[in-house]
């Protein structure tokens, strides 16, 4: 699972409370020697063990970012407001074209064009702006040993201990979010490894400051789950009064035909089009009194790197609006 933007935009009035106790029975000393002990049989070079699994603490930011809960929660309009902002949107059409050769290169490499490639980096971190501040193996062992979600954060810690044993970026700059997501698109990393690229030849998959790296990952990522190029993520629609509640949801899907005989249309009204062989599943994130999409395969495959519709919408509306004005 990946701990993303949305989980953090979405909580809205969230109050500090008391300073939360440790959950785990263990002392931190006791259970880091454990895993040392731990790395070494999963094949972690002593040298990254020393360098790393020494003279850390449990950082208490990142329990309390890990245990606050919202107070509520935001609308989808309002979320997209935030998201789909018009600044956002003009500085990835001013990346577009000052990457576009690199893009294209991309596009031509993975099927994904370059404005899904774009969006996703916007969202994630501006553009590469805001990739997080903590280091990264402390913030992984404080998750790991405070006991919520040990097993996901000890093999995500094993993982990040893997990328510096294999020289892709220095222990002293493996820096990210509290959570452990890594880099201009904020792999997690069990991702990195999954389907981090070397993007320009240098032997290295470096998602940190290495744009071509970090493009042609982003790309891969999209491309190997499932990415159909030349097809759109979805689009905004309007449905007939009455439209059953029962035809919304990811888990309804019907041929486009299907939802055009429904009456489901375009916002200017008029009828959907039809492509042959292609099916659909309409989402509306705030319910039918609020915007709804009609969504395509891509809009899934979006949806795995981040399982939010909220998300997944705004990626879509960002490369769209990106995409418009080349």
């Amino acid at each position: 699972m990946r701990y993303t933007l949305f989980l953090f935009l979405c909580a809205v009035a969230i109050t500090a409370g008391p300073k939360p106790t440790i959950a785990q029975t263990t002392d931190f000393g006791t259970w880091l020697n454990d895993f040392r002990a731990r790395a070494r049989q999963e094949g972690i070079s002593q040298p990254i063990i020393d360098q790393t699994l020494y003279n850390i603490q449990p950082i208490d930011r990142v329990i309390e970012l890990d245990r606050k809960q919202p107070e509520g929660k935001w609308s989808f309009v309002q979320y997209r407001e935030k998201i789909v902002h018009p600044l956002r949107i003009r500085r990835g059409r001013e990346m577009m074209a000052k990457y576009a050769d690199k893009l294209d290169a991309v596009h031509k490499r993975f099927g994904v064009a370059p404005q899904y490639v774009v969006a996703l980096w916007g969202i994630e971190t501006n553009y590469g702006h805001n990739t997080g501040g903590f280091d990264i193996v402390p913030a992984l062992a404080t998750l790991a040993w405070e006991g919520r979600r040990a097993d996901f954060f000890s093999k995500e810690l094993i993982n990040a201990l893997r990328i510096l044993d294999e020289g892709h970026i220095q222990p002293s700059e493996l820096r990210g979010s509290w959570a452990g997501a890594l880099g201009q698109n904020q792999f997690m990393p069990s991702s990195f490894h999954a389907y981090a690229t070397d993007g320009d030849g240098d032997g290295r998959k470096d998602i940190w400051k290495d744009i071509d790296d970090v493009f042609a990952s982003s790309a891969n990522y999209l491309a190997r789950s499932g990415w159909r190029d030349g097809e759109r993520w979805g689009r905004e629609v309007r449905l007939p009064q009455g439209f059953s509640e029962q035809h919304v949801g990811l888990e309804v899907k019907k041929p486009l035909q299907s939802w055009k005989n429904l009456g489901v249309k375009t916002t200017a009204g008029t009828p959907i089009p039809v492509v042959d062989g292609m099916n659909a599943s309409i989402v509306a994130p705030d319910g039918l009194g609020g915007p709804t999409y009609l969504v395509y395969n891509n809009y899934r495959v979006i949806m795995k790197w981040n399982r939010s519709t909220y998300f997944a919408t705004s990626v879509g509306l960002i490369a769209d609006a990106i995409a418009s004005a080349q």
